[in-house]
């Protein structure tokens, strides 16, 4: 017979009725278990630096349902195992939070090993939340977790470099990063994502490069004795970045034209003006939008032509520890396609540690 229905159904007491049910039983267990051909499962595993949320849960039911699916089909799932993210600047940050640290001068202060301590304490008291929480949103996985601050995890790891090198699959090079002051370390694509402000205004700032003259050493650029005292006038929206600066970029095939400035009233707001006779170097189709329609062109010259000309370095370079700075290869003009002739002045200033690692590779 049907047994009667209670119209006072407590939701939250059903489901834990059948969690019981199936714990008494071993459902889970034996699911896991199940299967005679293999679907393989990678738990990207959460970071234990703070509690659970409606976001977890929606990416972990998603999860659930492919692999429950499969197990329907007569997969057995590997790897479908609990799994903590237990390291790294976001437990940093959180411990850091909790201590009312304000950079890694207090971490050291407070000594690495006791703070590192701290972190583990963290990280175990947030993954007792994620138990319960994986618990209740009825997330089947083995509870064989993975911690990623264990040596058994750490040494997996360097097993997998271990093949990678022994089938020469690694390189070493430099690489463009965010780096944070704060915290004195380099950030991830998503830590940056994180802290990431839209529709800021970017400062720019127009900047004049005066061309060197023939100096005493080496051979000299045909152009150099002609252009010497003209300026390349660049334009840049990241003004932080111009002590990084090593080379100024043309595009090979566009004309760039001499102009000789006249001078004008200064503008409110604005500060120094061109001095009269001043000579600036420019993308030719670039010249009425930034000097004006009535702005006389000398003469042209192809992109390729100002390759190697050397201008004056707007601040003195200081080498990192232990290098040896090659300064006859900075502060020139290079020629490369990416340089756009739809704004600015056609002359990109270049630093490879803010982004231009590309070009200066080449």
């Amino acid at each position: 017979m049907f047994q009667p229905v209670d119209t006072k159904v407590s939701f939250p007491q059903l489901e834990e009725s059948i969690i019981e049910l199936w714990k008494v039983n071993q459902i889970v267990e034996k699911n896991l278990a199940a299967g005679s051909k293999p679907f393989v499962f990678y738990e990207g595993p959460p970071t234990a630096n703070g509690r659970p949320g409606l976001h977890h849960a929606i990416s972990r039911i998603f999860k659930d349902i492919i692999c429950r699916y499969r197990s329907m089909c007569g997969y057995q799932i590997i790897g479908r195992r609990e799994g903590w993210d237990t390291h790294g600047l976001p437990v940093e940050i959180e411990v850091e939070k909790m201590l009312g640290f304000r950079g890694k001068p207090d971490i050291e202060r407070y000594g690495i090993a006791e703070f590192n301590a701290k972190c583990r304490q963290s990280v175990w008291e947030y993954i007792q939340d994620w138990k319960v929480f994986t618990r209740r949103i009825a997330y089947w996985v083995s509870e064989d977790a993975y911690i990623t601050y264990e040596n058994s995890y750490i040494e997996s790891l360097w097993w997998i470099f271990r093949q990678l090198w022994e089938r020469d699959l690694l390189f070493r090079d430099y690489k463009v990063t965010m780096h944070c002051p704060r915290c004195g370390t380099s950030l991830s694509d998503h830590e940056v994502s994180l802290g990431f402000q839209d529709d800021v205004d970017d400062p720019s700032v127009w900047v004049r490069f005066r061309v060197q003259g023939p100096s005493g050493s080496g051979e000299a650029h045909p152009l150099a004795a002609k252009l010497a005292g003209a300026s390349f006038l660049a334009w840049t929206t990241t003004p932080w970045t111009l002590p990084a600066n090593v080379a100024l970029a043309v595009k090979p095939d566009a004309e760039y034209a001499l102009v000789t400035l006249t001078p004008q009233p200064p503008r409110a707001g604005e500060g120094e003006q061109a001095s009269e006779g001043e000579v600036i170097i420019i993308a030719a189709a670039l010249v009425p939008s930034v000097l004006g329609e009535g702005a006389l062109v000398d003469r042209t010259y192809l992109g390729r032509d100002l390759v190697g000309l050397r201008y004056e370095n707007l601040f003195e370079g200081i080498p990192g520890p232990g290098d040896t700075v090659d300064w006859d290869a900075a502060y020139r003009v290079i020629a490369d396609d990416f340089v756009s002739l739809e704004d600015g002045t056609g002359i990109v200033h270049i630093t490879p540690a803010y982004g231009d690692l590309e070009v200066g590779r080449k």
